[in-house]
């Protein structure tokens, strides 16, 4: 049985299988925990599949490159799923037309604040040119931002880093903070949700109801947008644009 079991490793080492089914199994596992312990947010299943790959990885000695062969197949499962994310903004399009200049306002204020407040925090804590290029666009979904950060002579890998990282914490503390405040609208939730948590703060939205997801994927749509128009304009303005 042992010599079963290692030929089995073998092959999958050798192949990208290894990626994909590790990336599968690592967040069924975390779905079934994030159940079984009550939906707490703070088993997030991004979180700890995150986690545990992260782990495997590190143990197995395995290159992320060797991971990454297999992993990319549900990499690019990602674009179909923003797309697909117009079916509810259609089923919701009526509600999404009630509050148009409301959630054009808090796009444009949320937008600004959150990577300002990001790039004066960071620079007043010492922070380098490199991390501070890599860091402004937190907020924005992971593909964009890694392009804005490229554009500016930031790191993507560390932009994309920060902005996983964002959309988990915004993700597990959102919906403590509605409760704290006592905001029961979904709409408001979702557009919050999108806004701070872009993807990951998206999936969180769903969970709650459609209405949420709906306006959270439409806040994470328009600010992406935003962001890719103002961030480099921001960013001159603080001496961290592009390397002549």
């Amino acid at each position: 049985m042992s010599a079963e079991l290692d030929a089995i490793w073998l092959y999958l080492a050798a192949s990208p299988l290894l990626g994909l089914l590790l990336t599968l199994l690592a967040y069924q596992f975390a779905c079934e925990l994030h159940r079984r312990c009550g939906s707490t947010p703070l088993l997030n299943p991004v979180a700890v599949s995150c986690t545990l790959i992260i782990l495997v990885l590190l143990l197995a000695d395995i290159p992320y490159r060797h991971y990454f062969e297999g992993a990319q197949f549900v990499h690019f499962l990602l674009g179909p799923a923003i797309v697909a994310l117009a079916v509810p903004l259609y089923q919701q399009l009526a509600r999404l037309r009630a509050l148009l200049l409301p959630l054009g306002v808090v796009l444009v204020l949320g937008s600004l604040l959150s990577a300002a407040s990001a790039l004066i925090t960071a620079a007043l804590l010492g922070a380098d040119e490199i991390t501070l290029k890599s860091l402004a666009p937190k907020s924005v979904t992971t593909p964009v931002a890694m392009g804005i950060t490229e554009a500016v002579g930031g790191e993507p890998s560390l932009t994309a880093f920060i902005v996983v990282t964002t959309g988990i914490i915004g993700a597990i503390l959102g919906p403590w903070v509605f409760r704290r405040l006592g905001i029961a609208d979904e709409r408001i939730q979702g557009i919050a949700l999108g806004l701070a948590g872009h993807g990951i703060g998206t999936a969180r939205a769903f969970q709650i109801g459609v209405q949420a997801g709906s306006f959270s994927g439409l806040t994470m749509a328009l600010s992406a947008l935003l962001n890719g128009v103002f961030l480099p304009w921001l960013m001159g303005l603080m001496g961290l644009g592009a390397p002549g």
